[in-house]
């Protein structure tokens, strides 16, 4: 090879590897802390519905707002690894969701697991959209304020 380097895919290199694995920690972490706080109420899986609708939206107006700022390259690429796939992968749990809906068949709530589930997916497919709205609503907002700025 003359001059050139090969570039190894951002999943192959250790240190993108390791700043979704810090997100992860977090994101964990903070699914934990929130599962512990947030009532079940009558075993109702209410936490796990709350963190994923919540990680849905996070999610949508995170991608939003970093790719409307440009390519995915340098601290946008930080941040969507760090945050997007790091913590918000770690921080939902569809296995959770998954396990939550059988212990609902098992415990005799087929209904309670239909709705679960239904909330789950249909809400889940609002908030991102909703994310991705306040995504770019932040970001026309704050383009409308440095273009004020720049006047």
């Amino acid at each position: 090879m003359t001059g050139n380097t090969i570039k190894r895919p951002a999943h192959l290199r250790w240190g993108f590897i390791g700043i979704v694995a810090a997100g992860g920690v977090f994101g964990a972490l903070a699914r934990y802390g929130l599962g512990l706080v947030i009532p079940a109420p009558g075993a109702w899986p209410l936490p796990t519905l709350i963190i994923n609708l919540t990680g849905a939206l996070a999610l949508g107006a995170l991608l939003e707002g970093l790719s409307r700022r440009g390519p995915d390259v340098g601290n946008r690429r930080v941040l969507r690894l760090a945050l997007g796939t790091g913590f918000l992968g770690a921080y939902t749990t569809y296995s959770t969701l998954a396990l939550d809906t059988v212990h609902l068949i098992m415990g005799g709530s087929s209904s309670g697991a239909a709705w679960y589930v239904g909330l789950s997916v249909v809400g889940g497919a609002l908030a991102t959209t909703a994310g991705i709205a306040l995504g770019a609503w932040h970001h026309q907002r704050t383009r409308r304020a440095a273009d004020g700025r720049a006047s």
